[in-house]
């Protein structure tokens, strides 16, 4: 059995992730969707808001309903070790994700061996990130039709806090 980790922030999920988990479940016979803290990011959504939003999105959708989500309590190859993972999982949207991505896929190769595996994203979620919908939404901007059902009323609760 084939398991895959799909790692992120998830602050908040947005289509674009659902796009490269529902990839994933294609190759993968389980795929672990890994809710990580990023020291480098000031995240809106604590992680168990994150872990739900991300669990109702991915139920609601017939070919993702058996994903787990999963809080990274540490370091992602500690995880990924835990869970039997294969293979991590990342979604490119361009070049400069890549270039962003390829260090973290080296040093978690150099750490344990597991390979990333780097999935192009569908290209009408190109401009599709978690930051940039933030940014719209810090400034009444609409997001609904960026993010899975219900995720653009905890972004808006979430700013109000």
């Amino acid at each position: 059995m084939s398991i895959a980790v799909c790692p992120g922030s998830f602050d908040p999920i947005t289509l674009g992730h659902l796009d490269i988990v529902r990839r994933t479940r294609r190759m993968f016979d389980v795929v672990v969707v890994g809710v990580a803290r990023n020291a480098a990011k000031n995240a809106l959504l604590g992680p168990e808001e994150r872990v739900e939003l991300a669990r109702a999105a991915l139920a609601a959708d017939p070919e993702t309903a058996d994903v787990r989500v999963e809080v990274v309590p540490g370091l992602l190859v500690d995880f990924c070790r835990e869970r039997g993972a294969v293979a991590v999982v990342k979604g490119l949207r361009g070049g400069a994700d890549f270039d962003s991505e390829l260090p973290m896929a080296l040093m978690n190769r150099h750490l344990t061996g597991i390979e990333t595996v780097f999935v192009p994203g569908e290209q009408r979620y190109a401009h599709v990130a978690s930051s940039l919908v933030k940014d719209v939404a810090r400034y009444g901007g609409p997001i609904d039709d960026l993010v899975p059902d219900g995720v653009a009323d905890a972004v808006r609760a979430a700013l109000r806090r």
